[in-house]
């Protein structure tokens, strides 16, 4: 299916937009450019590879865990790099677990004298913490400290952008960091380019987001995307609408609170069981006939498996690739 065109450019929002823009190869110098405003001077990168998410950890489930870009600068530096649509329980524990398995994959068989390189996470976040939630700070850079606030270790960094805070127009932008935030922030709502952002990098920005110069099935995936990452702003207003009324009307401390997760999980149900419509129709399309075992096993997938097998739908030839992916 073919999707009339009405934006010009992807949102770096959106699953597909991020992972398009930052996390493939051809595409690779907007990423480090991207980075290197962010990392200290004697972390500047060079070149980095590409790494697989599902060579990480030490067993099978740990191999399941999903970032969306994970890659090692020529000098041996770790990057995790995610975009966050959504607040999400224990997001902080999350990015502690996550930062461990680049780490141990370190590790040397033998004799081994516990040298690390250093290992960056780093997420936008389309939303605000809590406990942030009352400054003006949007990038927050967090390491080991000691009673002293002396830095105790130096190799593990955690950056946080805080894009809602965001907030400097066209005419405001003042720094390479802050043209950075206002296109992951604008990208799409823009119709051509602006004269302040024509430089290099962002030449390259622009010319990979045209959506014109997608194929079909790419126009498809990101459409589906983009329908997502709206459909999850709309439960999270709608529902934090309902939650404040439900707290009016209750009298409950809790009830914004409650109103929030209960909307958001009844639309995230309702959302899922949409995308894994979406993914039989186009297996369907691509494969032919897909047999009702195999429609069992996409039906049981976890969202984060579903959105996992979304990313690879181009990659499968028949069924007997699909097959062997889901049993992995």
């Amino acid at each position: 299916m073919v999707y009339p065109l009405q934006d010009k450019y992807i949102s770096l929002l959106t699953d597909f937009g991020f992972k398009r823009i930052f996390g493939t190869e051809p595409n690779k110098n907007l990423l480090i450019d991207f980075l290197n405003t962010l990392l200290p001077t004697h972390h500047q990168i060079a070149d980095l590879t590409f790494r697989n998410t599902e060579q990480l950890g030490s067993t099978p489930i740990d191999r399941k865990a999903i970032f969306d870009i994970y890659c090692q600068a020529i000098s041996g530096e770790r990057f995790i790099v995610e975009i966050q649509k959504a607040k999400q329980n224990f997001f902080k524990d999350r990015s502690i677990y996550y930062a461990t398995f680049p780490i141990q994959e370190q590790a040397l068989k033998g004799e081994w004298n516990y040298q690390l390189s250093a290992v960056y996470t780093v997420g936008v976040l389309d939303f605000i913490f809590d406990d942030h939630k009352n400054e003006n700070k949007l990038l927050h850079i967090i390491q080991l400290k000691d009673q002293e606030c002396q830095v105790f270790y130096d190799k593990l960094k955690f950056i946080y952008i805080e894009l809602p805070k965001f907030t400097k127009t066209l005419n405001q932008l003042t720094s390479h960091f802050d043209k950075w935030l206002y296109l992951l922030k604008h990208l799409a709502e823009l119709s051509d380019r602006p004269l302040t952002l024509r430089e290099g990098v962002f030449d390259d920005l622009f010319d990979a987001a045209e959506i014109a110069n997608f194929d079909p099935n790419e126009q498809e995936t990101y459409q589906n995307s983009l329908k997502y990452y709206r459909d999850m702003n709309n439960v999270v207003d709608t529902a934090r609408q309902e939650g404040i009324e439900e707290g009016i009307e209750q009298g409950i401390e809790r009830g914004i609170e409650r109103g929030i997760e209960r909307g958001i999980e009844l639309e995230r149900a309702r959302i899922v069981e949409h995308q894994r419509a979406v993914t039989l129709g186009f297996l369907g399309r691509s494969l032919g006939n897909i047999p009702e075992g195999i429609q069992a096993q996409i039906n049981q997938l976890s969202i984060a498996r579903l959105e996992q097998l979304q990313s690879v739908l181009l990659n499968f030839t028949n069924i007997d690739d699909l097959s062997a992916w889901l049993t992995e």
